[in-house]
């Protein structure tokens, strides 16, 4: 009999939070609340499920799936809040917590996934499920139940039931090592300079902001350079002392590789090797295929060949492109009598913008007076969305976000209905993770009667005080990528937990972020958001054009390191587990795939390897990380659908509305691609993306 321990009324978790949207109470919670609300989160699901495995009556929908559906509201409501913080500000007192309730969390789902006498009543609801009368949203939460249930082992026997446990127990516990380590190495590895000489050609914001943050590490005096997730740096693009470049590109390839308590390597080996004991445990001949059969793709050979397609066509652009750097490297170091030298990976993107502002008179760098941060989220993220969907955004300063840097906007509908909470977290800190992404900190759905909360966080440099928050190009464009992600949550209208927001195959999930990238360059949402900070004068449109006219150049490097970490993640995760078993060189196993595919390319390394390959090793994505592009082909089409669109009556409102209908509203409640044949009319042509990275 399942006991239930009761929780503290003190406790913060206790019950569901009395503020607007149901946010949570982040100025009362405090780390020790956490692991009794986990305790009794868990003690009370399992009660829940054994209630419903003890019901005498015939399984039917109520009383199983749904019933599943509304069990673990308090553990939700302590996990939400808990890796908001383990990800977004944690502490030693989280990162401790997190190592001991990772691997209980886990024993703890595989308690429900792996329990035969649910998995039998479930099995019976979806036998019958023709015949019960069920709404399509309902027969489809029957039949992705039955299908995760079962790809997840709920049919093994006993002994094939407890390895996976054990298994699925030690990976929980790997990937917050891999996670935990990582996060320790990049930290160690900012890059400190002593003079602001050495950081020639960058601007008095990003100046300004290595200052205050070598000053928030008591370095005062110094400059401090964090660094980003993948191997490029956005620096790169413009430090002009050679030297700085090299150690900064040399310290973000270092990373989790240099031996150590910080050493990624071993901790990511173990992990393929279990991922591929656990595939074949379940029935796949590896983790790629086990992962791609809840996928869009349906089988990892789907996704081998796609990568193959683009991957010569794509290093084949990369070396012309290189010719082109090359050559300029050479002519100017003859102009300055100087002797010339090979381009390496940190001169890539230096050399880039150079050819970039000769050849289309495009310096992205002098665009960053125009980018101040509130001034793109309020006066372009947000009003693309209300000219699309017609949603109204109000700060709410009154509503704590989870850190002191969190904003809070409330989002309307154009009718005054409510749609949600939107939050922002800008600022990169040594207690947050690298990189930038989206978390549903509440999603809506109407079993429960819950709103919705979702939060973008992203690591952008803090300046002093007093100083303009100015963003790079690259910043602007994933401030509304991630903003994609976030409309998804904040627009998804289901009945059931399970099928909210962004709960969709991972190689779809990319797709609404991906589109919303296109409105950071159109012409009516530019010219209402990209003014300089300081006069007030607007962006040149000349200068856009241009940036559009040289979109083309770079195409081959940034589609070839991209490539590079797909194939490198699919290799991986495509070993049996003999094979994996006699990996030991992590180097030598990725130049080896790279050579496979054509992607061996020196001056362009792959945006992640193995060794802070967060996404793959403590990030959701492992065997995934392909569906950046996989999506690309349904974004490709997408925006081309929206410029056709945008000339027929009703112009760009009818649009946005037809796809919030069409591909946000509805969630994970649907198939994914019968989402995108809905608003396109048919499946979408690959035509679109090989035009865009100039792959034809």
């Amino acid at each position: 009999m399942t006991q239930t321990v009761q929780l503290d009324a003190e406790n913060p978790f206790a019950n569901p939070s009395s503020l607007p949207f149901q946010l949570p109470p982040f100025g009362e919670v405090r780390e020790e609340h956490f692991l009794p609300a986990f305790e009794a989160g868990m003690a009370q699901q399992l009660a829940e499920v054994q209630a419903i495995t003890a019901n005498p009556e015939p399984a039917t929908f109520a009383n199983t799936v749904e019933a599943l559906e509304r069990s673990g509201q308090l553990l939700e409501r302590t996990a939400a809040v808990f890796f908001t913080l383990s990800s977004g500000d944690a502490t030693p007192g989280i990162d401790k917590i997190e190592a001991e309730i990772g691997p209980r969390l886990t024993a703890h789902e595989d308690s429900i996934t792996l329990n035969r006498a649910l998995f039998a009543r479930i099995q019976s609801v979806h036998d019958t499920r023709e015949q019960a009368g069920l709404t399509d949203e309902q027969t489809f939460l029957v039949e992705k139940l039955h299908r995760n249930s079962s790809l997840a082992g709920a049919g093994l026997d006993d002994a094939s039931s407890a390895r996976l446990r054990e298994l699925n127990g030690r990976l929980s516990e790997l990937e917050v090592q891999f996670d935990q380590k990582l996060q320790a190495d990049s930290n160690a590895l900012a890059l400190v300079v002593d003079s602001a000489e050495e950081l020639a050609g960058l601007d008095e914001s990003a100046i300004s902001a290595a200052s205050a943050a070598a000053e928030a590490r008591g370095l005062t005096g110094k400059y401090l350079i964090s660094l980003v997730l993948f191997t490029g740096h956005p620096l790169l693009s413009t430090l002009t002392n050679r030297e700085t470049r090299r150690k900064l590109f040399e310290a973000s390839s270092a990373r989790g590789s240099r031996g150590g308590d910080h050493d990624t390597r071993a901790t990511a080996l173990e992990m393929v090797r279990v991922r591929a004991e656990r595939a074949r445990l379940l029935g796949f001949e590896n983790h790629a295929e086990a992962a791609a059969a809840k996928s869009t793709a349906g089988s990892a050979s789907a996704i081998r060949a796609r990568l193959e397609q683009l991957s010569t066509p794509a290093a084949a652009n990369a070396r012309r492109e290189q010719d082109v750097l090359q050559a300029t490297i050479d002519a100017e170091q003859a102009a300055a009598g100087e002797p010339s030298f090979a381009l390496e990976p940190w001169d890539w993107a230096f050399y880039t913008e150079k050819v970039r502002a000769r050849d289309y008179a495009v310096d992205t760098s002098q665009m960053r007076p125009f980018f101040e941060a509130k001034a793109v989220l309020e006066n372009g993220v947000f009003y693309a969305a209300n000219r699309l969907f017609g949603v109204t955004f109000t700060e709410r300063p009154e509503l704590r976000g989870h850190h002191a840097d969190a904003v809070v906007y409330e989002v309307g509908n154009e009718d005054g209905t409510e749609v949600g909470l939107f939050s922002l977290d800008l600022y990169t800190r040594d207690s947050k993770r690298g990189g930038a992404w989206m978390n549903s900190v509440i999603q809506q759905n109407r079993l429960l009667g819950e709103p919705t909360v979702v939060l973008n966080t992203l690591n952008v440099p803090k300046p002093v005080e007093g100083s303009p928050t100015l963003l790079t190009f690259d910043e602007v464009e994933t401030l509304f990528h991630e903003f994609g992600h976030a409309l998804h949550g904040l627009f998804a209208l289901v009945g059931y937990p399970s099928l909210g927001g962004t709960n969709v195959p991972r190689d779809f999930v990319e797709f609404p972020s991906q589109v919303n990238e296109m409105w950071m360059l159109w012409p009516e949402v530019l010219r209402n958001y990209a003014k300089h900070h300081e006069t007030g004068e607007q962006l040149s449109e000349e200068l856009v054009e241009r940036l559009l006219d040289s979109a083309s150049f770079n195409e081959g490097f940034g589609t070839s390191e991209y490539l590079a970490a797909s194939v490198i993640d699919l290799e991986w995760h495509s070993l049996s587990p003999e094979e994996a078993a006699e990996v030991t060189d992590v180097e030598a196993f990725e130049q080896a795939v790279l050579r496979r595919y054509g992607l061996d390319l020196p001056a362009v390394p792959p945006r992640y390897t193995l060794p802070y390959f967060q996404h793959i090793f403590a990030g959701g994505y492992s065997a995934g990380y392909y569906g950046y592009i996989w999506s690309e082909v349904l974004d490709a089409a997408t925006v081309d659908w929206f410029a056709e669109q945008a000339e027929l009556d009703g112009g760009l409102r009818a649009a946005g509305e037809r796809f919030r209908r069409s591909i946000l509203e509805p969630g994970g409640s649907r198939e994914a691609m019968s989402l995108v044949s809905d608003l396109l009319g048919g499946p979408a042509p690959i035509e679109p993306l090989l035009k865009r990275r100039g792959l034809q």
